[in-house]
Formats: structure tokens, C-alpha cells, sequence
């Protein structure tokens, strides 16, 4: 199993995370949850004793629980339990050797006080384990829920118990009624592409677009237009500049991002997604930073670029790539990338190793070079499921598409044929009814399905283009999934909670709800992993099934996706000292069927991530049992 260095040793050396240093009220304040603990802790004389030490005291607080000797509230029972397990967990040796450093260490030097702990240790740290021992000891309060005092408490809650009948469905209908319309609040925090006032703010933001091209209505509607005026190079920062307000910053960010060979590119469609009256992202944050880089990642992929193809590659490719342009993880699906560009650039895009820049003209690939990957599919009956994907394969014209699918579709051992693409949001103007048609001629019920899957980052990109663009995929049987990646623009409370709302609302199904790729380029736009476990169990659980179809899955590089569900799929094996990031060990999706190692993580620390959301106006305390999800 490699190391945590081994794995990690850009982020471990590279990454700045928020460090806020310690102090003895700090402290005092870690230790005042645990009291006993620290006593305990104090009369080892090493790290060895303070194991053992510890590690009677975390087994006897747990019989006590379960002996009922200290009484809780049933879920704050269950939440000391599985905290105990984790503290246990971390102070094990067996998962020091995994992580190469001790957490427990750093403990005894908080309990000691020592002045090596005012210097190695921060407060994410401490947070951390203050937040982990009110868990362990019943205080943290997690059954009352972070709703539950808005709602009136835990008499509202149970009041229609003590009812029957009529009189306690309307008692209960009352209280959903009311919680309700706590969650539709926070959706005005949020730009909704579909509000007819969004709409019509849109409709001059393309107006003033097409008069700086001297373009008409026809040519918005033409999606080789927009490929012809992608902002991409440095001249266009002009053009940008011209036609929508941005910060100094921004601009500084994009023109270093071209000048360096950074991918960048920008669709005149996506352009008209941002506010036009002001630059300070407070209505478009999400769209803003889909495309327009952190100097952060501007200077990583410049420092790597010689050798970005190994350092940026974290589902390791180059491993998983059995023949030119087919990656493969698992026994019976297979991607065939079919273009190696895009009209629009992502920053946070999981392949921009390999992306030069938007359309630019080597990515746009022969057919008979695509062909030729075809052919490893039929030397392969094992595949029954085919991503096409890139890049952007819709990129390609439709004589391509259909020449490729009707290839596809001579392979009886293909059931599926699934289309990876962004363009319903960067130019739904290219799903035209043509290629709807094409799509859905290869649909043969009962041998062989096409299904498109997407990725929409928020309810500000869900447009009645992008309605139209789905429309013209179902009306030809063509379903269409979403694959949403979490990032820190799209984490706010109960924000993918609307975009799955609009997602429905235009025909598309939530599919997946992907943890960011770990790459340390992008830190700008991870989360820590508990915050997607937290909106999953607090925010999407108040939706109807039918919206919340996704499934949370975290990438382990080079074999593929497992769940994020619960600690069956992972362990919690160290909290590191200076930032306060956990630690995590990912089991493998082959986990009881093959002979698979797990996976070690260095997660984004949850102190940080708090800070930062307070820095764009969120209450931290909203967000508070982020610490008790594990």
C-alpha cells in the first residue's frame, strides 16, 4: 500500500491551507469536553502508554453508554458510539504506520502543553477533536437537529404522536408545512436560470453580445457560431472586457492563464450565464468559477506542465489505458474518447493534463483514428457498456456521431451506449433535433439503449435553451443524466437541492453527486468529504425520491468510484496537525470480491472550509454537524 507521502506529497508539501495557531484558551477549550481524557493522557510517561491509556478510557466510556450508565437522547447515543469507534481508530498503531505520523502524539502534546504543540499544531487540529470528543461524550447535540429549535423543538416534532386520526395528519401536515418553507428560504439565495427575471436579464446580456459581433438572433441560435467566437485567447480578454464587468484579479488570472498555456476557453452562451451588472460574483459565483481560473491553479499547471501529464492524472490514466483512447476500470464498461477538446474549458475538468486548449484542432480527431478504437471494443465482448466521451465528443459534426454509433451498434455485446458530454450547458444550441434523431435511431428496445449523461453545476446554468436542448434528446427516447460534481461554489445549504429542483423540472435525472478529484490544482474547489455525507442525510433527504437519484461516489485514482454511504466504504485513520485534515482510507469497489489494497486521502479540512464559506457571507453555525459526519 503506498504511503500517505507517496500518494500525497503534493498536497502535503504544496497546499496552504488556512492555519490559524493555537493557544491555551484554545486548548483548555479542546480539553474541556474531555477532562478525564486529558487526566489519563498525563499519566503516561510515552506514546506507547498513552495508548493503551487511551484506549481503556474510549472502551470504558463506550460500555458505560451501552450499560446506559450515561444516559442519552437515542441518537446522541448512537453519535457517541461511532465517535468512540473513530478515536479509537486514530489512536491505533496500525493506522499510524498507514498514515507515517501519529495523531495520538499531537495530543499528549496538547495535554502536556508542550511549546513543540504551539508550534506544529493549529486550530483546525484542535477543532477538529473538540468537536470529536463532544461527539464521544453525548454534547453534541446532534438529535435536536440544526432545524429542529426553527420548528419549535422536539414538542412540534412529536406532538402528533400523542394524537389520532385526522386530527394528527393535520397536526403533522402543519409541521412539514413549516419545514417546508424553511428549506424554499434559502432558495432565494440563489440565481434560478428558469425565474422569468433571470430569463429576461439574460435575453440583454445576449443582446449586448450579439451587437459587439454584429451578430443576429440566427447566429445565437447557430452552435458553430459560438464555436467560432470562443473566448480563448489573449486577445478576447479584450472582447471580455468590453462586454461584462470583472475584477482586476479575474482578468490578471485569465490573461496569465493564456499566457502560460493554461487550458481557458469560454462559449458566448456561457458568457451570457454571468451578471452583467456587477463583477463581484455575489449572483454568479458558481458560473464565474466554472471558467475563469484561481491564480493557484494558474501557477500549478504552469509549474507542472512538463510532466502534468503524470502529476495532474489523478484517476491515472496512463495505468488504466489498455489502447489509444479507451480507459477502462471495470469488467463491462469502457470509455472511448472520442475527442481530446472541448469549446469550453472547466477548471476543475478531471482530464486538463491532456487538454491543450478549447477546440483547438489536434483534440478534434480523425474518424479513422477513432475507429481504430473502436475495434479494441469488438476484440472485447466482455464490454457492455460504452461511455463516449473526451473532451467533448458532441464537438464532432453529425455525419461523425452517426458514423461512430452505427459502429457501436454492429457489436451485439453492446447494451448500452452512453454520450459524456457538457454541451446542453456550455451550447445546448448544438443538440439539435437532427442529432436528437440520430441519437435515437441506434435505440432499440430490448437490444441496445443511448443515453446522454451531463454535467450541470447549478440551478443558475439550468436554461429554456437548455430545456430545449433536453427536449429534443426525450422526444427521441434519449434519456439524459446528470453527474454533479460537488464543489465548494455548489456546497452551500440547500443549493444542490435547487439545482436538482431544475433539473427535473427540464428533464434531467440526477445520476451521480461526485467528490472533486483530489487534485491538489484544484484546491480552490474541494470540500471536505463530510459535507457531501451532511447534505445528503440534511439537505437532499427532505426531497421526494424521485429528486434525489443520485448517488455520492468518491473516485479512488485508478480503480474508480466508490460510495460514499458509510464506514463500510471507508476508515477515518488520522487528523493532521498543522491544518486539521483528516485522513481517510478508501476501501476499493472490489472490496469482497477481489484481492484489492485501500487507498490512502488527504481530505480538505473542515476549519477551513468553514472559514471560507463565513468569508462569502454563510453562517458557520449552519453548518456546525459537518464535524459529526465521519
Amino acid at each position: 500500500m503506498e504511503t500517505i507521502k507517496e500518494a500525497h506529497v503534493d498536497i502535503l508539501g504544496e497546499v496552504p491551507w488556512r492555519y490559524d495557531p493555537i493557544d491555551s484558551f484554545a486548548i483548555n477549550r479542546m480539553w474541556a469536553e474531555a477532562p478525564e481524557l486529558r487526566k489519563t493522557l498525563l499519566e503516561a510517561e510515552d506514546l506507547e502508554e498513552a495508548r493503551r491509556l487511551a484506549y481503556f478510557y474510549a472502551s470504558e466510556l463506550e460500555w458505560r453508554i451501552r450499560e446506559e450508565q450515561i444516559r442519552l437522547e437515542p441518537l446522541d447515543q448512537w453519535l457517541a458510539l461511532e465517535a468512540i469507534r473513530v478515536f479509537k481508530s486514530i489512536i491505533s498503531k496500525r493506522n499510524e504506520k498507514i498514515a507515517t505520523f501519529s495523531t495520538l502524539y499531537y495530543l499528549l502534546l496538547l495535554a502536556r502543553e508542550e511549546p513543540k504543540a504551539f508550534e506544529e499544531i493549529g486550530m483546525g487540529f484542535v477543532e477538529e477533536f473538540r468537536h470529536l470528543f463532544k461527539a464521544m461524550h453525548g454534547r453534541a447535540e446532534y438529535s435536536k437537529g440544526w432545524l429542529g429549535p426553527r420548528l419549535g423543538g422536539v414538542e412540534a416534532t412529536r406532538e402528533f404522536l400523542r394524537m389520532r386520526g385526522r386530527k394528527a395528519a393535520i397536526k403533522r401536515s402543519e409541521y412539514l408545512d413549516r419545514l417546508s418553507r424553511e428549506v424554499k428560504k434559502y432558495f432565494n439565495k440563489y440565481t434560478f436560470g428558469l425565474d422569468p427575471k433571470v430569463i429576461e436579464e439574460r435575453k440583454k446580456n445576449r443582446q449586448k453580445i450579439l451587437d459587439y459581433f454584429g451578430a443576429t438572433l440566427d447566429d445565437w441560435n447557430d452552435w458553430k457560431w459560438h464555436f467560432r467566437h470562443i473566448f480563448k485567447r489573449l486577445e478576447h480578454i479584450e472582447d471580455l472586457k468590453n462586454l461584462v464587468p470583472l475584477t482586476q484579479e479575474d482578468i490578471e488570472n485569465m490573461e496569465l492563464a493564456i499566457k502560460l498555456r493554461v487550458p481557458f476557453g469560454i462559449t458566448p452562451y456561457y458568457l451570457h450565464l454571468f451578471d452583467f451588472t456587477r463583477a463581484d460574483r455575489k449572483r454568479d459565483p458558481q458560473v464565474r468559477s466554472q471558467v475563469i481560473p484561481p491564480r493557484w491553479f494558474v501557477e500549478k499547471m504552469a509549474k507542472h506542465r512538463k510532466e502534468r501529464f503524470y502529476v495532474f492524472d489523478f484517476m491515472r490514466e496512463h495505468d488504466t489505458s489498455p489502447a489509444h483512447l479507451i480507459t477502462r476500470r471495470y469488467p463491462m464498461v469502457a470509455i472511448l474518447k472520442a475527442a481530446d477538446t472541448c469549446p469550453q474549458i472547466c477548471v476543475y475538468c478531471q482530464r486538463n493534463w491532456e487538454i491543450e486548449s478549447a477546440m483547438f484542432a489536434e483534440g478534434i480527431l480523425p474518424l479513422p483514428v477513432i475507429e481504430k478504437g473502436i475495434e479494441w471494443f469488438a476484440e472485447h465482448p466482455e464490454i457492455m457498456d460504452v461511455l463516449i466521451t473526451g473532451g467533448d465528443p458532441l464537438i464532432l459534426g453529425d455525419k461523425k456521431i452517426d458514423r461512430i454509433l452505427s459502429k457501436l451498434a454492429q457489436l451485439d455485446h453492446i447494451k448500452l451506449i452512453r454520450i459524456g458530454t457538457r454541451i446542453p450547458v456550455t451550447v445546448p444550441m448544438r443538440i439539435t433535433e437532427e442529432l436528437g434523431e440520430i441519437l435515437g435511431s441506434y435505440i432499440e428496445p430490448g437490444k441496445r439503449n443511448v443515453t446522454v449523461s451531463t454535467h450541470v453545476e447549478s440551478a443558475e446554468e439550468v436554461t429554456p435553451e437548455m430545456a430545449q436542448a433536453v427536449a429534443n434528446l426525450r422526444k427521441n427516447k434519449v434519456y439524459v443524466y446528470n453527474q454533479q460534481v460537488y464543489t465548494f461554489t455548489t456546497s452551500r445549504r440547500f443549493q444542490y437541492v435547487l439545482t436538482r429542483i431544475a433539473l427535473k423540472m427540464v428533464g434531467i435525472d440526477p445520476y451521480y453527486n461526485f467528490y472533486p478529484k483530489g487534485k491538489f490544482e484544484q484546491k480552490d474547489y474541494l470540500v471536505p468529504v463530510a459535507r457531501i455525507m451532511q447534505e445528503r442525510k440534511e439537505e437532499a433527504r427532505l426531497l421526494p425520491g424521485s429528486f434525489r437519484t443520485d448517488e455520492p461516489v468518491f473516485n479512488v485514482p485508478a480503480l474508480g468510484k466508490n460510495h460514499i454511504r458509510a464506514w463500510q466504504d471507508r476508515e477515518l485513520i488520522a487528523v493532521m496537525p498543522k491544518y486539521g485534515n483528516r485522513i481517510y482510507l478508501w476501501h476499493p469497489w472490489e472490496k469482497g470480491i477481489a484481492p484489492v489494497d485501500p487507498w490512502p486521502y488527504v481530505d480538505v479540512p473542515i476549519y477551513d472550509y468553514l472559514k471560507r464559506l463565513e468569508e462569502i457571507g454563510e453562517d458557520p453555525k449552519e453548518y456546525e454537524t459537518i464535524w459529526y459526519y465521519y
